[in-house]
């Protein structure tokens, strides 16, 4: 019976370790982390493969083993992408010494995890983390060389897990390939907060896609509201960044935070009314979960599967004026917003506990004969 499961995921460690909270990682390292933990409760061993912080080789974090890659920005350009990179990625692969890896975000990593499987017979799962994953040319993937190593590893993967039904039409229709919808996983807070002085939040890292511009224009229509922008800066969107904060400071009404260690920006959801989201794509949000476990209803331009629509868990408008209109009925209509924050709450607490969404993975056949103990 295999026992043991390695997460791959290159920015891991600041969510995994509080005492690097303040460097860069995505939503995909909340995701893992949050699954890596849930394995471990029920019973196997778990490992992990990020990035070089500095950190001891083999360190067990929560128990947790960590195995480390190459430093940000090591190595010669060019070919750097041989040494260190692809070696030590090979490296801690072979270290974990794992039954099972999970991997995540579409990139030469997924082509170099698929190569470790074939070579040592081991089992590969692969997790789209965003649409653009399922369409080729598409993919947030800068190099071709890239792009097509992780078309390598998509074709090679065991199983390969969708965050809903659309992905998993997309990768049917561009790859041929099967995949199935599983749910993601988020927290419960274990105190709920009983202050909602924040009108409007915002939280995504910035960079184009996200459009955190349109952030400041709702801002500068909604005047009378408290709004919060949470966000810190993406490698090659640095001129983004300073360009939306400059912005945003001119407005009284929008608070710019920057970077929030996901540590705790959650206190930030805590404290909203409602929750914003302006990206004209995404995968699957790790802050939707985090604002409905919450009780933040979420109006977003972007609705996985149509699910806030369906199901009311917030509103989905088509422009920004039916954004503005959306998120100022809620404001001014305390006890219809109420009564969708608790159907959000119910919803999160129902369908994306950690443990849950692990036995989803277990019961699917995702690791074969990696059984619940």
């Amino acid at each position: 019976m295999s026992e043991s499961i390695c997460f791959v995921g290159e920015d891991n460690y600041p969510v995994l370790n509080p005492s690097h909270a303040h460097e860069y990682f995505g939503g995909e390292s909340v995701q893992q982390t949050l699954l890596a933990k849930a394995f471990l409760q029920l019973g196997y061993r778990v490992s992990m493969v990020v990035k070089d912080h500095g950190q001891p080789q083999g360190e067990t974090v929560d128990g947790i083993s960590v195995w480390k890659t190459f430093a940000e920005g090591a190595g010669i350009p060019v070919l750097r992408f041989l040494h260190p990179r692809a070696t030590s990625i090979l490296k801690a692969l072979d270290r974990a010494d794992a039954d099972v890896y999970y991997q995540s975000c579409a990139g030469m990593a997924t082509g170099l995890v698929a190569w470790h499987c074939a070579r040592r017979r081991r089992r590969f799962i692969f997790r789209i983390a965003h649409d653009t994953d399922c369409i080729p040319g598409q993919q947030l993937i800068r190099f071709w060389r890239d792009r097509k190593l992780y078309e390598y590893g998509l074709r090679r993967a065991d199983f390969i897990a969708a965050q809903g039904e659309r992905q998993r039409d997309l990768l049917q229709q561009h790859y041929r390939l099967s995949s199935s919808p599983i749910n993601m996983a988020v927290e419960e807070p274990a105190v709920m907060s009983a202050v909602r002085d924040v009108d409007i939040l915002w939280v995504n890292n910035l960079r184009s896609f996200k459009r955190p511009e349109l952030l400041v224009d709702l801002a500068t229509q909604l005047p009378a509201r408290r709004i919060m922008m949470i966000g810190g800066a993406v490698p090659g969107n640095e001129r983004l960044y300073a360009d939306i904060e400059a912005r945003a400071r001119q407005l009284p009404n929008l608070e710019f935070m920057g970077a929030v260690p996901y540590h705790q920006v959650n206190s930030f959801f805590a404290r909203a009314r409602v929750f914003v989201n302006t990206s004209d794509n995404e995968g699957f949000p790790n802050s939707f979960l985090q604002a409905w476990i919450r009780g933040v209803p979420v109006v977003s331009f972007f609705d996985p599967d149509g699910l806030i629509a369906r199901l009311g868990l917030g509103s989905a408008p088509r422009d920004l004026d039916a954004m503005r209109e959306s998120v100022d009925s809620f404001l001014c209509d305390e006890p219809s917003r109420v009564a969708v924050a608790d159907r959000c709450r119910e919803y999160a607490l129902a369908n994306y506990a950690p443990v849950a969404v692990a036995r989803r993975y277990i019961a699917l056949g995702a690791m074969t004969s990696l059984s619940s103990p």
